[in-house]
């Protein structure tokens, strides 16, 4: 495949004015399907459900079988479409979305079109250094998801190439909300960065609402992103791209930052823009091409036969309103009080879209700056040479655990890491990996003294210097007995003991 031309961003930033534009689709955690009583793979008691366990006839589109609605799910989503700052319609309406779905047996999905059960709504959300901008949301409507396909044989994982595919219907029916925002301008050169922030406020409102685990890894939140460049001073808005499923909140900045490169190149080079969906390649940072972007009437909406249209009460409303969580930026400006970090020690911390992670972490009973040094620094690490996010590796409480093995000296921070590294590659809980790889500190001053005679044997003139005051030449002894007790040692009990030794406590 041939790489795309890409232009400076700064460049194409001076010619072009970006409109972005989101489609992200929460899986919510009920217990059951959107239509049937299937269990939910989006709810944890099902993650590890075996392909094609979880599937009642309706998933299958079995000939007889009709939907019911979910009704958890119903109030999920007017719960989600509140704190959104949304209308919720008294009425809405399910439709068929007629399409080519290989992984929906009946071949069409069960969404809304017309009448969604929210609309007209906005979301402030906050960038680095403390700006602010509201997005405006169109709508959130209702809908259900398509299973899966695998792809099998070919080298890339996706269906070029591929010998043969795949098909789990477990994820067929799951109860989806899909929110879709108006077109957003003025974003300029923060754009990728606005990307990241919404996605990650998104996530932020429906976790505090408890409505979904909104791990992007799993698919749990996915974002489609709209990008057109106008050319400045033009009115008219230009074609737009809509890069699909981009499952991170870096990827999603990525690729928006990408697209403005590659259309602004087209764009000054004479060229036009096609109107098509677009995949992102975590590997090489690119975009491809995936098909022409269909409109509404090459679906085929039409009401939904089988289903009601869908009418809450006042009182429901008035009772979903009552328990809204805060807003996100509400949210963040409490919890940087709260934990008492600095401007830089929180921005840290929520560009890594990590606030969730920390606040769960400081609830397992870790220090607020414990935790966000775990999660800012030797975590995202990881998960960076790994190409993932950060709370896919570990959980807080286990990041709670292995800090408290710490504060107890069980652990220095040299072997904590080695602990981390172990949970993360699944051995366990961290008492478990220092139980097995025998990790915990030496506390047996018998062992210890043993090891610093040994070192101040091998260099009488260190023991020499240290007796005659200058214990600064401990340093050198610490190191032979760290590296004599392979890390196990706590350094600042070996250097007590070392004064003791040489007379100087």
């Amino acid at each position: 495949m041939a790489k795309d031309a890409l232009m400076d961003f700064d460049k194409a930033l001076e010619l072009f004015e970006p409109v972005l534009g989101f489609e992200v689709h929460v899986e919510l955690n009920t217990q059951t399907k959107m239509f049937s009583s299937a269990g939910n793979p989006a709810n944890s008691a099902n993650h590890d459900a075996a392909p094609n366990t979880l599937v009642a006839p309706v998933d299958m589109g079995l000939p007889g079988s009709l939907p019911v609605v979910n009704e958890t799910a119903v109030r999920y989503s007017i719960s989600l479409g509140l704190a959104l700052g949304c209308s919720i319609a008294p009425s809405s309406r399910f439709a068929r979305k007629n399409y080519f779905y290989p992984d929906l047996g009946k071949n069409y999905q069960i969404s809304q079109y017309d009448e969604p059960i929210a609309f007209e709504g906005s979301v402030e959300i906050e960038l680095e250094g403390g700006d602010t901008i509201v997005v405006p949301i169109e709508r959130a409507h209702m809908e259900e998801d398509a299973g899966k396909l695998t792809h099998m044989g070919g080298s890339t994982g996706r269906i070029q190439g591929a010998e043969y595919s795949l098909v789990d219907y477990n994820r067929a029916g799951v109860p989806l909300v899909e929110i879709v925002t108006k077109p957003i301008f003025g974003t300029e050169h923060r754009a990728p960065e606005v990307a990241k922030a919404y996605v990650a406020a998104i996530r932020d409102i429906v976790r505090s609402l408890g409505i979904s685990e909104a791990r992007m890894e799993r698919g749990n939140l996915r974002c489609d992103a709209n990008v057109s460049l106008r050319p400045r001073g033009q009115e008219k808005l230009g074609t737009r791209t809509e890069t699909k499923n981009v499952n991170s909140m870096r990827s999603v900045e990525r690729a928006v930052r990408y697209e403005i490169q590659r259309q602004a190149a087209i764009l000054a080079g004479g060229g036009t823009i096609t109107q098509e969906t677009r995949h992102w390649h975590e590997d090489t940072g690119r975009t491809s091409p995936g098909r022409p972007k269909s409109d509404a009437d090459d679906y085929r909406y039409f009401p939904e036969p089988d289903l009601l249209p869908v009418e809450p009460s006042e009182e429901l409303i008035a009772e979903l309103r009552a328990g809204l969580p805060e807003a996100p930026s509400v949210y963040r400006r409490r919890l940087k009080t709260d934990w008492g970090f600095t401007d830089l020690e929180f921005q840290d911390v929520a560009n890594g879209g990590l606030l969730a992670e920390v606040e769960a972490t400081i609830a397992a009973g870790a220090t607020p700056a414990s935790a966000r040094k775990w999660w800012t620094g030797e975590i995202t690490r990881l998960a960076n040479a790994q190409g993932t996010e950060p709370a896919a590796l570990v959980t807080p409480e286990s990041v709670a655990e292995l800090q408290k093995l710490v504060d107890a000296g069980t652990l220095t921070d040299k072997l904590a890491r080695q602990v981390l590294e172990g949970v993360i590659a699944g051995e366990g809980s961290p008492q478990e990996v220092v139980d097995a790889r025998g990790l915990a500190v030496v506390s047996d001053d018998g062992a210890l003294i043993a090891a610093i005679d040994d070192a101040l044997a091998a260099q009488p003139d260190v023991l020499a210097k240290i007796q005659d005051g200058k214990v600064q030449a401990a340093g050198a002894v610490i190191g032979a007995v760290m590296k004599a007790m392979k890390g196990q040692a706590d350094a600042a009990r070996v250097r007590e003991l070392i004064l003791e030794r040489a007379g100087q406590s």
